[in-house]
């Protein structure tokens, strides 16, 4: 007979891998009341932070309400010139001519020289370190031929992205009507800019660039401050507000801030580390399993091994709490006996992990090895001593 079983496991603390101290259950327990910490509140109009390995939000206000970007859609820019230089179509040689509409424009400057020709490779960190808006203008003429086409492809690529929240009017966040991102967008693509290009990421922690000879430095104020930030980018209109898309790592673990709408430069920075510093020390990133780990065994009917290995196929890692880690919980789901053959890799069983407040994780477990059916004398053997004794095996 073949019967639904729950095995439950426990996560006692300090301890990183199941104690089996397992009942057999027909019915799963009900789901606890939400636990774990307080909300932090921020006066930021929008906020969203979130861990880059689980892709778990620790905190998020207004995150996908369109709004300006200011510089920080500069990433955009950055990432369609990144994406060309991982392919080939581009080089960090290249050069591109500096226009007359280049030249002029106004805010933050690389201070390029009209009808010179700048390498990709300086346009970058006149971008990324010194926010540009001539070198934005440069790289988008160059790729597009215009700045008006260029946008286009911006926002054609953002939504092959996922980006559902973004769309541009120009390359360098320059105020214009319809020119939005979301906070999850830039936090989203700050991401994928950290993964993608693993090369050229550097860039952004660079603390100062010369060019033309004129030194300035990077704007992004978590870099001074020594809590591990790496990146991204700033922002600031009268309309948006001060912003910031940051990138901290400490230990292996990475964090990823976006906000904007904040008051001054002084409040930007204060608060983008104060919320990164919550992040950090509220919560935390655990290691259940890694990939082809044993998480249990099942039963086999009428096969040549009374049992197979249940493996989960990936690395399982989980972020929460710390408040609430000793009380996360774990169950496997499964219909044994399973009868033979079974092929290695067959999915057999699922991982279910339940946090108090979180949804719960689900993770296929698959059989780690063959098992082959017995034959015919071995299968009436079997069943006499089933009928006989009540063993499945």
């Amino acid at each position: 007979m073949m019967i639904d079983r729950i095995r439950e496991f426990a996560f006692p603390a300090g301890h990183w891998r199941f104690v089996l101290a397992i009942a057999v259950l027909l019915t799963a327990p009900a789901a606890g009341a939400a636990e774990g910490v307080q909300p932090i509140s921020t006066p930021a109009r929008h906020a969203f932070l979130i861990d880059v390995q689980t892709g778990t939000v620790l905190l998020e206000k207004a995150a996908d309400v369109p709004m300006p970007p200011a510089s920080m859609s500069k990433l955009m820019t950055i990432y369609m010139a990144f994406e060309r230089l991982k392919s080939g179509r581009l080089s960090l040689d290249d050069k591109f001519l500096v226009s007359e509409k280049a030249w002029r424009k106004g805010g933050s400057k690389m201070f390029v020289k009209v009808k010179s020709r700048v390498s990709v490779r300086d346009l970058l960190r006149g971008i990324i370190v010194q926010s540009g808006n001539d070198a934005c203008i440069v790289v988008a003429e160059g790729i597009s031929g215009t700045e008006d086409a260029f946008a286009e492809a911006m926002t054609q690529r953002a939504r092959e992205l996922g980006l559902t929240n973004s769309s541009f009017r120009n390359s360098t966040g320059w105020p214009a009507e319809g020119h939005v991102m979301s906070a999850r967008d830039i936090a989203t693509l700050s991401m994928l800019l950290i993964r993608e290009f693993p090369k050229h990421y550097s860039y952004f922690k660079e603390k100062s660039f010369k060019y033309n000879g004129i030194k300035q430095g990077n704007r992004n104020p978590l870099l001074y401050n020594g809590i591990g930030a790496d990146g991204l980018k700033t922002g600031h209109t009268v309309a948006s507000g001060y912003g910031l898309a940051a990138s901290v790592e400490r230990n292996g673990r990475r964090l990823v801030l976006v906000v904007n709408g904040l008051s001054s430069v002084r409040a930007r920075s204060s608060e983008s580390a104060r919320l990164i510093e919550w992040g950090f020390r509220e919560t935390d990133t655990y290691a259940l399993f890694k990939k082809g780990d044993e998480v249990e065994r099942a039963n086999v009917w009428l096969g040549t091994a009374a049992e197979v290995a249940l493996v989960i196929d990936r690395d399982l890692h989980i972020t929460l709490p710390r408040k609430v880690r000793p009380k996360m919980t774990a169950k496997v789901v499964l219909r044994e006996p399973v009868p033979a053959p079974i092929a290695k890799g067959t999915p057999i069983a699922r991982l279910i992990v339940t946090v108090p407040g979180q949804p719960n994780v689900e993770v296929p477990l698959s059989a780690g090895a063959a098992v082959d059916r017995l034959g015919l004398l071995g299968r009436l053997g079997r069943a006499v001593q089933y009928l006989l004794w009540g063993s499945a095996g």
